[in-house]
């Protein structure tokens, strides 16, 4: 059963006349969400905030570095959620303020550019650019070369898949981890999550139909494994992989396929399933219990996955 905070914060949005995502334009989307990221607390105060513009073709995008007070264990580059169409820095710097002070790892976020204004495969390219930007300059932003990991939830999960599918194919960058949080893997919407009646709530299949309408409408584009890493033909030799999922979310399929097929191709594989919970409850620390619950299994993962490579590295 979903959880009572969760049913209650949907009681809270139908009472306020929130519509579905499919019945809304895109300007409507985007200021809901605004709204939203307003609504929450400010996130725990950081040792230091920076922001940066990162090149990209045919401009330059936002990038917002969060680094937590003590010592810092990693730089985790963090793709936001929105179905590439809504959500940036702004709505998502309270909860990566909790995230990095949680972790203990530096957080940079990525503000790449959103369909229908920049369709696929632009957020791919943005999300890659922002990565190697990162790599090349991690010392000078955190003060020494640390751990690299790529990070993200829903559509950001999909962009942090997609980049350490690169990252494996360029040979660079070297990266420890691949948190996936219910990632979009796929754009097959006739899976039984997607199907499932209880499953229709912040985010439903119509609302995904609506993302994938705005970001990639063309069907063969979708088919691309830079649309739906779950299609790539092999999947070998990517980084450890962290996956979160939620059982009320029509994406709970695909994200169980894809941490499957992580480990049937010999990637170590770290999985966690949140039954009480819906698509879209992990970056609402505290709205939802779910979340900080979510967040402190990440940062307690984190941990011993690198414990445990370091110990590998020492003994090999």
């Amino acid at each position: 059963m979903l959880d009572a905070a969760s049913r209650a914060l949907l009681q809270q949005l139908a009472e306020a006349g929130t519509k579905p995502f499919s019945r809304m334009t895109v300007h409507e989307a985007r200021d809901w969400s605004e709204r939203m990221g307003e609504s929450r607390a400010t996130g725990p105060r950081m040792a230091q905030v920076r922001d940066h513009q990162v090149a990209v073709k045919d401009g330059a995008i936002d990038v917002r570095l969060l680094v937590p007070e003590g010592d810092v264990h990693g730089l985790m580059v963090y793709y936001h959620g929105g179905g590439w169409v809504i959500g940036g820095i702004t709505q998502s710097d309270a909860f990566a303020r909790v995230l990095a002070e949680r972790t203990g790892w530096a957080v940079l976020l990525v503000d790449y550019r959103l369909a229908p204004e920049h369709r696929y495969p632009t957020a791919v390219d943005d999300a890659w650019s922002a990565l190697l930007w990162a790599a090349e300059r991690t010392t000078e932003l955190v003060g020494r070369d640390i751990p690299l990991c790529v990070a993200g939830d829903s559509a950001g999960g999909n962009l942090a898949a997609v980049m350490a599918q690169r990252a494996r194919a360029a040979e660079t960058p070297d990266l420890a981890l691949q948190v996936l949080v219910y990632p979009a893997t796929d754009t097959d919407t006739e899976r039984p999550s997607y199907l499932a009646p209880d499953n229709q709530l912040l985010v439903d299949r119509d609302s995904m139909l609506w993302f994938w309408d705005h970001y990639a409408p063309d069907a063969a584009a979708r088919a691309e494994p830079e649309a739906a890493p779950l299609r790539a033909d092999d999947l070998g030799g990517l980084a450890p992989a962290i996956v979160i999922t939620a059982e009320f979310d029509p994406l709970r399929d695909e994200g169980m396929a894809y941490a499957d097929r992580l480990r049937r191709a010999g990637v170590r594989v770290e999985s966690a399933h949140f039954p009480d919970q819906m698509h879209g409850f992990f970056p609402l620390v505290g709205v939802l219990p779910g979340s900080d619950a979510a967040v402190s299994h990440l940062s307690r993962t984190i941990r011993r996955l690198l414990d445990t490579d370091r110990l590998d590295r020492s003994n090999s």
